[in-house]
């Protein structure tokens, strides 16, 4: 993995965590925003263990090839900082791809908001500061 390659993939995480952000802001009564914000949770969580998964081949730390050991690698090396919430999000994330309930919903959403948001965009700060000159 080359360092624009891996710059491209910071800048699409960027992208959908912003994306992410603005369902965030929006007024959370409305279903439709709900929905959206789970879909823009699994889209950004997607781009999010990928991004660490180039990095870690691009700085030759690990060859990661699931969710999981991309996120125990990125505890270990220090990107990311609290390892429970990113397994909690990757449960999280199975549990929207395989059921819909209302209340599970809801309950995503707030771990979205409160939780997951903010770590993802801390991974997205360490990130760039590792590959930014």
């Amino acid at each position: 993995m080359d360092i624009q390659k891996l710059r491209e993939k910071l800048e699409d995480f960027s992208k959908a965590l912003n994306r992410l952000k603005e369902a965030l802001e929006r007024d959370q009564s409305d279903d439709i925003v709900l929905d959206a914000v789970i879909q823009r949770f699994e889209f950004t969580y997607e781009l999010s263990w990928k991004l660490i998964k180039a990095y870690m081949s691009y700085s030759g730390i690990a060859d990661v090839k699931t969710p999981r050991q991309a996120f125990k690698e990125a505890f270990a090396a220090g990107l990311i900082d609290e390892g429970d919430v990113w397994l909690e999000m990757l449960d999280d994330r199975n549990l929207t791809s395989h059921t819909y309930d209302q209340g599970t919903a809801r309950r995503i959403y707030e771990k979205v908001k409160d939780r997951y948001y903010p770590a993802m965009s801390r991974l997205k700060e360490a990130i760039s500061r590792e590959i930014e000159p």
